[in-house]
């Protein structure tokens, strides 16, 4: 038996995390949660914006489990995820309702995380084959 490398494991792991975490929050978007509203109606986009990104963090969750499609849920969610930390730097705060800053901290981290799943699978991008070899 051949157990899988550190790389693979990481790899997978990242993987889930980031979609558990980005799943997760789409409960609570399309719920319509007191803090959702919150958050969107701050940033003058309630109720289209949070049903907008709900839909495409659902988008993110697809393709992050669906291993020939990482690389495009990747940068999907590091796209949404680069929003949602310059909202909170310039627009929410850190801290949102009293969370300690624990949407920020879940933002950071899937962004850290995608950065990761991005670079492994830079190869497979179909408009960087070309430039990558």
């Amino acid at each position: 038996m051949r157990l899988p490398n550190i790389q693979s494991i990481l790899f997978h792991l990242a993987r889930f995390v980031a979609t558990f975490i980005i799943a997760q929050t789409l409960f609570f978007k399309f719920s319509g949660s007191d803090e959702s509203k919150f958050i969107f109606s701050t940033l003058g986009m309630e109720p289209w914006g949070r049903y907008g990104l709900a839909v495409l963090e659902s988008f993110c969750v697809l393709f992050l489990l669906i291993p020939s499609f990482v690389w495009l849920g990747s940068l999907l969610s590091l796209n949404l995820m680069l929003g949602a930390i310059l909202s909170h730097f310039v627009f929410l705060g850190i801290v949102v309702q009293g969370d300690g800053g624990l949407l920020f901290f879940l933002a950071i981290v899937v962004f850290l995380l995608s950065s990761y799943l991005f670079y492994v699978e830079r190869k497979k991008v179909p408009f960087l084959k070309d430039y990558l070899g």
